[in-house]
């Protein structure tokens, strides 16, 4: 079925502009005057409905993103979830339980994702095969889990499990950022400083200071040098930082790039630590949820090695989702591994033999959840310091480079 795109007056006075559905141009008017909306112009926006299929480049790029979704409209969506789930629990039809979502979807985009999704429903398509159409919103695990809550007919329950993960893998992504926030405003307002220092103070300084015609310290020679330097080529240092971004990004998002990039962000002091938990406790809460939903272990894993957003824990999942097919357990690739703490593997290998696999799992989630948050705090409290140190040795480099030669030329001893 064809979308409009139209931009309407209400009965107010007030413009409305919005999407919807409709055999044709004359019956999405007909629609519009029923709601009591002038239309002012009407346009199809999609004539046939296409399913987008996501490049090899793609599967890199949105392994960076959420786990579940992928893009800017996560808490839209977590939302639209759990109300969809609330409906289908009341007893309304699937179909109908989409028109409704549908009339309170703020953003463009997913309107139109949601009325494709309706329209294939409609049509009898399963509502996983209607999702899958839409990678850009929803990604395998997503899929997965509708199918195999369709498949089981509590396709509400895994709705309402789906919302909760996504809300809690939100909270847990929204903690660390807002710790390395800090250091990095931090660091920019450094560079902002030093650079308006260099390049508009300390040249006017310094120019009164050659004038003299004696000779200066090295401290000011080096930092008149780096001064006029910016000055001048500012333009090729903004190109090589840029040429070096891009360079990285397409380095990172090769299969060996990738491996190096994370294996050196787990490395890193204070920082490496808050990753790898943050990559365990994902690991945890994302096959858990999986096999809560009725997803097989060994589909489980595939889905997992996508989402723990790091390629050499993903490697790690890959060797234990081989080592499973060959007939062995979770736990023990996880304890020989040497990326997954031991603790990880013994509790999970509690779970296998006690048949509680995805409530040792949740512990493990739990665990490094309140783990991560004292880590992060610890991070914050280590690097604050220490980029106030570096922060106060460039200034103070740059202060002494001037008063020096200031105070010499004032015949005044040191």
């Amino acid at each position: 079925m064809p979308i409009f795109e139209y931009k309407a007056i209400t009965g107010a006075g007030a413009p409305k502009n919005g999407i919807l559905d409709a055999d044709s141009a004359r019956d999405a008017r007909e629609k519009l005057r029923q709601k009591s909306l002038h239309v002012v112009a009407i346009a199809e926006k999609s004539g046939k409905l296409k399913r987008r299929r996501p490049s090899s480049g793609d599967g890199d790029k949105m392994r960076i993103a959420l786990p579940v979704l992928r893009n800017r409209r996560t808490a839209e969506i977590s939302t639209l979830t759990r109300q969809l789930s609330t409906m289908l629990k009341a007893g309304i039809p699937l179909a109908d339980a989409l028109g409704a979502l549908i009339e309170q979807v703020e953003s463009k985009d997913v309107e139109e994702a949601m009325r494709s999704i309706r329209e294939r429903v409609t049509q009898g398509a399963p509502l996983a095969e209607a999702l899958a159409h839409h990678p850009h919103y929803f990604n395998d695990l997503y899929c997965n889990m509708v199918k195999a809550g369709e498949a089981s007919g509590h396709l509400d329950v895994v709705l309402e499990r789906l919302s909760n993960f996504v809300q809690k893998q939100a909270k847990l992504k929204g903690k660390v950022t807002a710790a390395l926030m800090y250091p990095f405003l931090l660091v920019l307002i450094a560079a902002v400083v030093v650079v308006v220092l260099l390049t508009f103070v300390v040249p006017k300084i310094t120019l009164v200071l050659t004038q003299t015609g004696k000779d200066l310290p090295w401290m000011t020679e080096l930092l008149i040098s780096v001064s006029d330097f910016l000055k001048g080529y500012w333009w090729l240092l903004l190109g090589a930082i840029f040429v070096a971004g891009v360079l990285f990004r397409s380095f990172y998002l090769t299969t060996r790039g990738r491996l190096v990039v994370d294996k050196a962000l787990l490395k890193i002091p204070v920082i490496g630590p808050v990753f790898r938990k943050q990559a365990v406790s994902r690991f945890a809460i994302t096959l858990s949820t999986l096999l809560k939903s009725g997803i097989p272990v060994l589909d489980g894993l595939k889905i997992v090695k996508n989402v723990v957003n790091n390629a050499v824990l993903a490697g790690v999942i890959e060797t234990v989702h081989t080592r499973i097919i060959e007939g062995a357990d979770i736990s023990t690739p996880l304890k020989k591994s040497g990326i997954f703490p031991p603790v990880v593997g013994y509790m999970i290998a509690v779970g296998e033999q006690t048949g509680q696999l995805e409530e040792m799992l949740d512990r493990i989630s739990e665990s490094y959840d309140e783990e991560i948050e004292l880590s992060t705090q610890k991070m914050v409290s280590v690097l604050e310091p220490i980029l106030i140190m570096v922060m106060a040795v460039i200034v103070g480099f740059i202060i002494l480079a001037i008063l020096i030669p200031i105070l010499e030329s004032s015949d005044v001893n040191i």
